[in-house]
């Protein structure tokens, strides 16, 4: 983006500090408009013919411009990875408190590993905590979706739950 004397076409389209059409004009008439206002003259579209030029205050126009990129950033950001960690001999009411706070995790936004540690003779049996994965996935299938399905890796067995999408009331 060029500033005042950067600005190296011999006409522009002029849009003064209201927000008003000036019209085609020279750049030294631009600029000598620019100055008698205390404000600087800035190329908004470079590409049109004739280039279009605003008048206006460069650093609040800089501050506004960046104010409005950490905006776009916050509004963008997506939810973190939560993890709830399980083991495949589970009790029943520790597995609704898992239940239960991964159902917090995904209500919030965030996206949910469930991760099945196997310890010593429970690498034995896997399809034991597949079926403890695969319940998870069924209790929580009216609020996420299995982004990841269940795999081992090494001695767990991870899948992941992101949200779904907004419900309809």
């Amino acid at each position: 983006m060029r500033v005042n004397r950067a600005i190296r076409v011999p006409k522009v389209r002029l849009i003064d500090q209201d927000g008003g059409q000036v019209g085609i004009v020279t750049i030294q008439e631009a600029m000598s408009l620019a100055e008698d206002a205390g404000l600087d003259l800035v190329e908004i579209s470079p590409k049109a013919q004739p280039p279009v030029c605003k008048i206006i205050d460069y650093g609040k126009y800089r501050y506004h411009l960046t104010k409005k990129e950490k905006e776009s950033k916050k509004a963008q950001q997506q939810g973190k990875l939560k993890e709830v960690k399980v083991k495949p001999n589970i009790d029943e009411h520790d597995f609704q408190t898992k239940l239960k706070r991964a159902r917090e995790f995904i209500e919030k936004g965030n996206k949910v590993r469930v991760s099945c540690m196997f310890r010593g003779r429970e690498m034995a049996h896997p399809e034991v905590g597949r079926r403890v994965a695969n319940r998870f996935c069924e209790e929580l299938s009216d609020v996420a979706n299995v982004e990841a399905p269940p795999k081992m890796l090494g001695r767990n067995l991870a899948l992941v739950l992101a949200p779904a999408g907004k419900k309809k009331s």
